[in-house]
């Protein structure tokens, strides 16, 4: 049975599923539609082209689906797309896409967004990622599966945080992590595997032995990054985790890749 609160303003446009429920204050505009099971909280604001997946909890001053914070967004009729069991918490804020970026916003499954965390306009985020407080993407950012982004972190706009990756606190990163990868600093660099991630979801030591192993290689003093990863393909060409890493580096992307500091010019 849904369940809305008197002083709710649901528009009548608006597609409410079996068993939400819609607190005090919270205002659902015409284009959304809430899936089975959700949970708006006090003094939500849900807007736009929005589709939000069952059992979802939102939690109070959350902005979901406003207009981009793009100033080359002229009104065009893009997407929010969210997938099933997320969690926003407290002034959480997601925006749409735009024309310049494929016109959709995507979120999927599982995730966590902590208080007063950021998903700016065409951003593509996975399964089971979290961000903690304060953490923002900037647009046409993709964060992989099970990905975490620290508490006030900010990534640059187009870059790519792989499966399993961790951003440290306190982070600005302004290129690509690595599947499995650590990154930290004011100017993120990569800082080694995320080896208490890979031991939290299950990973082997046997295949956190071998990623080890093909990371040294990787980001070796010697050679070029190229001559390194043919090197590691040789070696690991049947390890799926180490050749996700290798793909992912050899994929076109906009931004560089999160090298040691070991690496960096001066």
């Amino acid at each position: 049975m849904t369940e809305i609160h008197p002083t709710a303003i649901v528009d009548p446009g608006a597609q409410l599923g079996e068993g939400v429920s819609v607190g005090p204050y919270s205002i659902i505009h015409e284009g959304v539609e809430l899936g089975d099971g959700c949970e708006v909280l006090s003094h939500v604001v849900l807007d736009g082209r929005t589709e939000i997946g069952p059992n979802c909890r939102i939690y109070p001053f959350a902005s979901i689906g406003s207009q981009p914070q793009d100033m080359k967004y002229h009104g065009e009729s893009s997407t929010l797309v969210i997938g099933a069991n997320n969690i926003f918490r407290e002034h959480v804020t997601v925006n749409p896409g735009t024309e310049g970026g494929g016109m959709i916003t995507a979120i999927g499954n599982n995730c966590l967004f902590m208080m007063s965390s950021h998903v700016a306009h065409d951003s593509q985020v996975g399964n089971h990622v979290i961000m903690a407080n304060n953490a923002t993407l900037a647009g046409h950012v993709t964060v992989d599966d099970y990905a975490i982004i620290g508490g006030l972190s900010a990534v640059h706009q187009f870059c790519r945080i792989g499966r399993h990756a961790m951003v440290g606190g306190m982070s600005g990163v302004e290129n690509d992590v690595i599947p499995y990868g650590s990154v930290m600093g004011d100017r993120a660099r990569l800082s080694g595997l995320n080896i208490v991630g890979l031991k939290r979801r299950g990973f082997s030591r046997t295949d956190i032995t071998a990623l080890r192993k093909a990371y040294r290689l990787m980001f070796a003093e010697e050679g070029t990054m190229s001559e390194r990863l043919e090197d590691v393909v040789e070696s690991f060409s049947d390890h799926e985790a180490i050749m996700e890493i290798v793909n992912f580096i050899r994929s076109d992307s906009s931004r560089a890749i999160c090298q040691p500091k070991a690496e960096q010019g001066g």
